[in-house]
């Protein structure tokens, strides 16, 4: 065999085979470090397209996992929620809730609904004072500059409505992000280590690379001027059987669930956007090699910074997404009902949406919201017919709200009195009457009863 060195390394126990430990500060091995840098994707897309809104996503800085923003091709709409979105009086359907609407309508928490749970919210725009942007809405909401607005409207009347919050969890991560690439700019100069100075410098440049390619604004379509407006109640279906019903006009309800997201990047050239991404791919690599050849020192210097930079994003990212988002153009108050908004099973939370709607023709629009049967049909017939009789009243506390209660009730039966109109009762005696008809004779039979739409 030739002689020569190799990249092997036998490991062999140490005497009476003690534990080996690693006492010398020189005998520590980091070169591994590189790999933090691009760890901790799924934090940095989580917030990644409201992070962009905001122009300090400019600031040079370090930023876990760039490669997750470098992508071949950038997303054309922000990220939906799975449910069926109905409006009650047009029949416009989705299949899907728009981002901005489940971030206003989601709960504190962050968490979904129990199943089977109902509730009526009504949403209404604020009035809104017509200012110039100042910069703090420039440069911490998203707001373009105050040139580019007087060009296309003097009266600055066609700002965009829904932005970024001024001082959020992300706010205070990007900046600690800077700080630390200014901490290990100092540092790398004054110990000598030019390898960990270029590192610095083409990461840190990296996210402002990021930054330019990926900057847009959200400008949420508006109503024509002069037009008459109509309502635009809509009814959410998720998919655990829970119900959101918003009753609105028909200008927040094509904002929110009908019209799309509209996103406007800055770099709106694909071509140009890929050959940053190429650009951005390059500098990554190369400061990856550089910071590979840093002192020990310095190594443990940029383990511990992404360290606490990945903890940092993966705690922005766990928070609920309305801290990050400035919705403030909106209002939202919740509508009780009696009984609460809580139920035991889906023909009572499918009747509790027929209160709040006083109507059934949402229910057979898109996914239907109930079975196709001839039971089901002459059900739906006697719930409608039902509600015309219930009414609300005035009540301050109404069961377990999560919004700012609007002080009405909706009345529903009682269901301690006897003979009372009850959800599961009529059910099981439509369909105990539609086996009863069914053994009869065919020419004895009733005829049968069309389900008419009410609207």
């Amino acid at each position: 065999m030739s002689g020569g060195s190799n990249n092997a390394t036998i490991a062999i126990p140490g005497h009476d085979w003690q534990m080996m430990w690693t006492y010398e500060f020189g005998d520590f091995q980091l070169d591994i470090v590189g790999f933090l840098a691009v760890l901790g994707e799924g934090s940095i897309l989580s917030v990644a397209q409201v992070s962009a809104l905001s122009r300090l996503f400019y600031i040079p800085r370090l930023l876990p996992a760039p490669q997750a923003l470098l992508r071949p091709n950038r997303p054309n709409s922000l990220p939906p929620t799975a449910a069926s979105v109905t409006a009650v009086h047009t029949g416009n359907y989705k299949d899907h809730l728009h981002h901005v609407a489940h971030v206003l309508l989601s709960m504190d928490s962050g968490e979904d609904e129990p199943a089977f749970t109902v509730r009526c919210v009504s949403v209404t725009k604020t009035p809104k004072q017509i200012k110039p942007p100042t910069r703090v809405d420039t440069w911490f909401r998203g707001t373009p500059t105050r040139r580019a607005t007087v060009s296309k409207s003097p009266t600055y009347d066609n700002l965009p409505v829904v932005k970024s919050t001024a001082a959020g969890p992300l706010t205070y991560v990007t900046l600690l992000g800077a700080l630390l690439s200014l901490s290990l700019f100092i540092i790398s100069i004054c110990l000598g280590d030019g390898m960990s100075l270029l590192a610095t410098i083409l990461l840190s440049l990296l996210s402002t690379l990021v930054g330019f390619s990926n900057k847009w604004t959200l400008q949420l379509p508006r109503r024509p001027h002069g037009a008459e407006k109509e309502a635009g109640d809509v009814v959410i279906r998720y998919p655990n059987g829970s119900y959101l019903i918003v009753q609105c006009d028909e200008e927040v309800a094509r904002e929110l669930f009908f019209a799309p997201e509209e996103i406007n990047y800055r770099i709106s050239s694909a071509t140009i956007y890929r050959l940053i991404s190429l650009l951005g791919t390059l500098m990554l690599m190369l400061g990856i090699v550089f910071l590979a050849n840093a002192k020990l020192q310095l190594q443990f210097c940029w383990a511990g910074a992404y360290i606490i930079l990945n903890a940092a994003h993966w705690a922005a990212a766990a928070v609920p997404q309305r801290l990050h988002w400035d919705l403030s153009c909106y209002e939202v108050l919740e509508h009780g009902v009696q009984e609460g908004p809580k139920n035991e099973n889906f023909t009572e939370a499918l009747w509790k949406a027929i209160v709040f709607t006083q109507s059934t023709a949402w229910v057979q629009l898109g996914k239907r919201a109930a079975p196709q049967t001839e039971v089901w049909d002459k059900w739906l017939v006697e719930a409608v017919k039902e509600t015309k009789s219930l009414g609300t009243r005035e009540n301050d506390h109404a069961k377990n709200a999560l919004w700012k209660t609007s002080g009405t009730m909706y009345v529903v039966p009682d269901r301690r009195r006897g003979g009372s109109w009850q959800p599961r009762n009529a059910f099981r005696d439509i369909a105990s009457r539609m086996s009863r008809e069914a053994e009869r004779p065919e020419e004895a039979r009733e005829p049968a009863v069309t389900n008419n739409l009410e609207v």
